[in-house]
C-alpha cells in the first residue's frame, strides 16, 4: 500500500486522513470500525481477519498491525473473531 504513517492509526486501522486519502485516490468509501454489536460489517471483518496468517506480536513483543486491527474492532484474538463470525453469520 502506498500511503504514509499519517494515514495509519497507532492504535490500529486508518486515521480519518487515511480514509479520506483512499476515497480521493481509489474512490473507496471506508468507514470507522464498529467496536461492538452484531453489525454485518463487523461480522464480515471478523470472518476475514480470523483467517489472516501472521503473528499477533512481533519479535520485540509488540502487537502487530493485525493484532491492533482486531483490537480496534473489539476482538482480543483471531480465535475470538472466528467464534464471533461463526455465531453471527447469516446462514
Amino acid at each position: 500500500m502506498g500511503f504514509s504513517k499519517e494515514h495509519k492509526s497507532k492504535t490500529g486501522g486508518l486515521t480519518e486522513a487515511g480514509r479520506k486519502y483512499f476515497k480521493r485516490t481509489e474512490g473507496s468509501n471506508l468507514k470507522e470500525p464498529v467496536k461492538k454489536g452484531k453489525n454485518p460489517r463487523r461480522v464480515s471483518f471478523a470472518a476475514r481477519f480470523a483467517g489472516m496468517s501472521g503473528p499477533m506480536k512481533n519479535d520485540k513483543g509488540e502487537p502487530t498491525r493485525l493484532a491492533l486491527a482486531l483490537k480496534k474492532w473489539g476482538f482480543g484474538s483471531k480465535e475470538a473473531a472466528a467464534k464471533f463470525a461463526q455465531n453471527n453469520k447469516k446462514s
